[in-house]
C-alpha cells in the first residue's frame, strides 16, 4: 500500500508561497526539482530556471504536469547522468529516508559547489537540514521561515559518491501461515520494514483462488507475491502510484522466483481489462493529510474491472467508513474479519 498524491491542488502550497518570497535564488539556475511536489509551483521555476528537471517519484503528480513541462518532468525511481545541474532544490518528503535516498541520487548529478536548497514544512521534518546536508557541505543557512515552513540553503562541497540503487533496499522475511517470502523494499515504501498488521489479517483471510488478480496500491509487493506463491497459475498484477514501490515489488516478485505485471496507474488510469478478485490495503495517508479521494473512487468504480462473479477484498482501518461505498456500488459487502484496529471486507459484484 502506498499513499496517494490525492488531487494536485493548483494554489500553491504553504512550501511554493515560501519560495515565492525567494525566488531570485533560482534564477538563471540549471535547476532540478524533486520530493513531495504537490502543486503547480515548477511550471513558475521553469519561466525562471535557466533549465529545469523535475523529478518524481509520483505518478499521480507526473499525471497532472505531464501536459505542462513536456520533458522537463520526468517519473521513475531513479534518476542518473553525468553532473549538469548547479542547484537541487529538494522538497522534504514525508519520510526522513526517502529524503536520505534522494539526496544520495541526485548529489551526484550536481557539479561541484551546487547550492542545495531543503524546503518544507516545520512538522514534517524540514529542521532535521542539518543533518541531511552534512555530508554534502557544511552547515546549510536558514534562508526563510515562513506560514510554518522553512527553506534551508546549502552548497556542495564535499566529494559525493555514485549512487548504488542496491545499497538502498532493505530485506527481510516473513511468514505467512505455511507461506515465506523474501520481501525488498526501498525507503518510504509501505512495508518497507516489516509486515503490517492489517495485511496479515487480509492474507490470513483470503482463500485459495485462481484466474486475473489486482493488486491495488502494492508497497513492496507483499500482498501479491504471497498470493502468487499460494496460488500457482494465478496471474498477479500490481499497481501503485510510486515508484519507489513499484520497484520494490519487481525486487520482491523476483528474489522469490515470482511472476506478476508491475506497473504504475492512478487509480484506474493505466488498468485496462478484467479481473476476477481485487485485492487491496487501500491507502488512506497523503504526506501529513489524511485523504479518502482516491480510495473512494478505487472502491466506487471496482465493478467496473472485475468478471462477473468476481470480488473485492480489503483491510481498512476500523474507523473508515467504506461500508457505505461498498454498499452503493456492490451487490452484496459482508465485513469477514474484524478486530479493534482492522476490518476485512468482501464485496461481489
Amino acid at each position: 500500500m502506498s499513499s496517494p498524491a490525492g488531487a494536485i491542488s493548483h494554489k500553491n502550497s504553504a512550501v511554493s508561497q515560501m519560495l515565492e518570497r525567494n525566488q531570485a535564488l533560482f534564477v538563471g539556475k540549471r535547476l532540478l526539482v524533486c520530493g513531495a511536489l504537490e502543486d503547480d509551483y515548477p511550471r513558475q521555476l521553469a519561466t525562471l530556471a535557466d533549465a529545469l528537471t523535475v523529478f518524481t517519484t509520483d505518478y499521480c503528480y507526473y499525471h497532472s504536469q505531464q501536459s505542462a513541462l513536456k520533458d522537463a518532468i520526468l517519473f521513475d525511481h531513479q534518476l542518473g547522468g553525468a553532473p549538469r545541474f548547479d542547484a537541487l532544490l529538494l522538497l522534504m518528503p514525508k519520510a526522513k529516508a526517502e529524503a536520505q535516498y534522494l539526496l544520495a541520487m541526485m548529489t551526484p548529478l550536481l557539479e561541484a559547489g551546487a547550492d542545495l536548497f531543503l524546503a518544507g514544512e516545520n512538522r514534517g521534518g524540514i529542521n532535521g537540514a542539518d543533518k541531511l546536508l552534512a555530508p554534502y557541505g557544511e552547515k546549510p543557512i536558514k534562508r526563510d521561515s515562513a506560514r510554518r515552513c522553512s527553506l534551508y540553503h546549502g552548497e556542495l562541497s564535499k566529494p559525493v559518491a555514485p549512487f548504488e540503487l542496491d545499497a538502498w533496499f532493505s530485506r527481510y522475511e516473513c511468514k505467512m501461515g505455511d507461506t515465506e517470502l523474501t520481501v525488498m523494499a526501498l525507503p518510504g515504501v509501505f512495508s518497507a520494514d516489516g509486515l503490517d498488521l492489517g495485511s496479515q489479517m487480509l492474507l490470513a483471510t483470503l482463500p485459495p483462488m485462481g484466474g486475473e488478480l489486482l493488486d491495488f496500491g502494492c508497497g513492496a509487493g507483499v500482498i501479491g507475491s504471497v498470493l502468487a506463491k499460494r496460488n500457482p497459475g494465478l496471474e498477479v498484477t500490481m499497481v501503485d502510484i510510486n515508484a519507489l514501490a513499484l520497484e520494490s515489488s519487481r525486487r520482491t516478485l523476483a528474489i522469490n522466483g515470482l511472476q506478476g505485471k508491475v506497473h504504475a496507474s492512478d487509480v484506474y488510469s493505466d488498468i485496462s481489462g478484467k479481473f476476477d478478485r481485487i485485492v487491496s490495503n487501500p491507502p488512506f495517508h497523503a504526506g501529513l493529510k489524511t485523504f479518502y479521494a482516491a480510495t473512494e473512487t478505487f472502491l466506487a468504480k471496482a465493478p467496473e474491472y472485475l468478471r462477473p462473479h468476481g470480488s473485492l477484498t480489503i483491510v481498512a482501518n476500523a474507523f473508515l467508513r467504506y461500508q457505505p461505498i461498498l454498499d452503493t456500488h456492490f451487490k452484496q459487502t459482508e465485513t469477514v474479519r474484524s478486530d479493534a484496529k482492522f476490518k476485512v471486507y468482501l464485496s461481489k459484484v
